[in-house]
């Protein structure tokens, strides 16, 4: 008899944990275990409402897939919002808050089971978020944006355990649903943008490296010329004196004003291709070049 191959799937993952449930526990283990019981009816219930799968719970976790990645992250909103409710009616020392973590990724199946690191990155996710807070991954941030009435924080691009690139991580505003139902407005970029940015910025200061490179070769070049032909008289320091300030304005240019540079950069190339572009009124359009003379 054969093993069946793996079968793989791009899903969506949810992954929630309560927060200080050991400290509950040791405080008081029968309250503590009603309340989880409580919370978790309430999220078993959005789940399947949000059409989820429950795919494992160990203890105060929940791992939960589905097929489409607005109705995980509306149903992770959903569950914050009613455990807040619930939460309002115990003293503060015994609330208990859930961070949840949502990704969009590949995983592998078995049975009822997922593993890779679709499933591990919504974990790392949920460590991620605040109690009581929801924080997601950029492929989900990217699907999801203008799809809900909730608002987003881009944290950055975050080293997780385990994952060997930084992953860029976005944390939900919960209570500023905007009240016309349309997707609110989030001034976090893009993650592909940011990346941008960063690409233009190191390409700039390695192209600032250079040039200090090269001046610097020339200046001792100057130097000891000055040296051979006329120790007595030093006029090498004036072009040494210029390439300095030269080399201090572009270093302004890429380290304090990097946004200032980068738009004129892009000015500029959309004027030369204006330009490549433009057509004088009223003639008519250039002609196509010759065709080559016939091959004897």
């Amino acid at each position: 008899m054969t093993d069946r191959p793996i079968q793989r799937r791009l899903t969506s993952i949810l992954c929630a944990d309560v927060t200080g449930y050991s400290r509950l526990m040791g405080e008081d283990e029968e309250a503590t275990l009603a309340t989880l019981t409580d919370h978790r009816r309430t999220i078993d219930a959005l789940i399947e409402r949000h059409y989820g799968r429950i795919v494992s719970t160990a203890g105060d976790s929940v791992l939960a897939e589905f097929a489409s990645i607005v109705e995980a992250v509306q149903c992770a909103v959903d569950i914050q919002h009613e455990l807040k409710a619930k939460n309002e009616a115990l003293p503060a020392s015994r609330r208990m808050l859930f961070r949840i973590g949502v990704n969009l990724g590949d995983v592998m199946v078995r049975e009822n089971d997922l593993f890779g690191d679709g499933v591990n990155l919504a974990a790392r996710l949920q460590e991620v978020a605040e109690p009581g807070g929801i924080c997601i991954s950029g492929a989900v941030y990217d699907q999801v944006r203008n799809k809900l009435s909730v608002s987003f924080d881009y944290l950055g691009p975050r080293t997780v355990k385990n994952f060997s690139n930084e992953v860029p991580i976005y944390r939900l505003r919960l209570g500023t649903e905007s009240p016309t139902g349309q997707p609110a407005a989030t001034a976090a970029p893009p993650p592909a943008a940011v990346a941008e940015r960063h690409l233009d910025q190191e390409r700039r200061v390695r192209a600032l490296l250079r040039q200090a490179m090269i001046m610097g070769v020339v200046m001792v070049f100057l130097f000891v010329l000055n040296m051979v032909t006329n120790s007595r008289s030093w006029w090498w320091y004036w072009p040494v004196l210029g390439m300095s300030m030269f080399l201090a304005m572009r270093a302004i240019n890429v380290f304090v004003f990097p946004d200032h540079d980068r738009r004129s950069r892009k000015r500029r190339r959309r004027e030369k291709a204006d330009g490549e572009d433009e057509q004088v009124p009223g003639l008519p359009p250039f002609p196509p070049p010759p065709p080559p003379p016939p091959r004897r």
